[in-house]
């Protein structure tokens, strides 16, 4: 939803991504002896039914959804949740202190050149006449041999719009009655995007 700030118990201004996480209502839960694999699927937000296919009417309907969900995915488990269809998770299952992965797609970013896509420094002293050569990648392949660019070579290119995974963030605080979380430090993604939150060292 947005970036804040939050002081600490020591007087400290942490830096804070508000995130709105549900309530989810879990649709179905596969099982290693029926599916073949472990899966818990969630349905966050509502939509009018009048844009939901006949299917999807019936896929939840059979599992006791009343209104379509906006966004449903599946996220895998290590093994078999005791989580049961028709459960509804909220911010109340987490606890601030604890410790998340949230995953997302970045911000798109375009065609970009090496020194912002790849961190390069460019040209030090800009001596020798380098005249507008500052920003380059410099050279990229070989002479005689092997006469070619390997591949991988870091070069100019789109920039962004991948899904990234942040390891290691702290909740900071949890309001349950609007459904947030204030987790330390920023998260990948745009505001209004959805992102992927999972206790670390848990089941789901």
């Amino acid at each position: 939803m947005g970036m804040t700030s939050v002081f600490d118990e020591n007087g400290r201004l942490i830096p804070c991504t508000m995130i709105e996480a549900g309530p989810c209502v879990v649709l179905q839960v596969k099982k290693h002896e029926s599916d073949g694999y472990a899966a818990v699927q969630l349905g966050f937000g509502e939509k009018k039914e009048r844009n939901t296919s006949k299917a999807e009417m019936g896929h939840y309907e059979k599992f006791g959804v009343d209104a379509p969900p906006r966004v449903v995915r599946e996220i895998r488990t290590k093994s078999d949740s005791e989580l049961n269809s028709g459960d509804v998770l909220t911010v109340e299952n987490f606890q601030v202190g604890e410790k998340v992965t949230i995953s997302g797609v970045s911000k798109g970013k375009g065609f970009q050149g090496v020194m912002k896509r790849h961190g390069f420094g460019g040209v030090g002293g800009t001596t020798h006449g380098q005249k507008d050569r500052l920003r380059a990648p410099g050279s990229i392949g070989q002479s005689s041999y092997p006469s070619r660019v390997f591949k991988g070579m870091r070069m100019g290119g789109r920039t962004g719009g991948k899904r990234t995974t942040y390891k290691n963030i702290d909740i900071v605080k949890v309001l349950p009655e609007s459904n947030i979380i204030l987790v330390k430090g920023a998260v990948p993604g745009a505001n209004r995007t959805l992102v992927e939150i999972r206790k670390q060292k848990s089941n789901v």
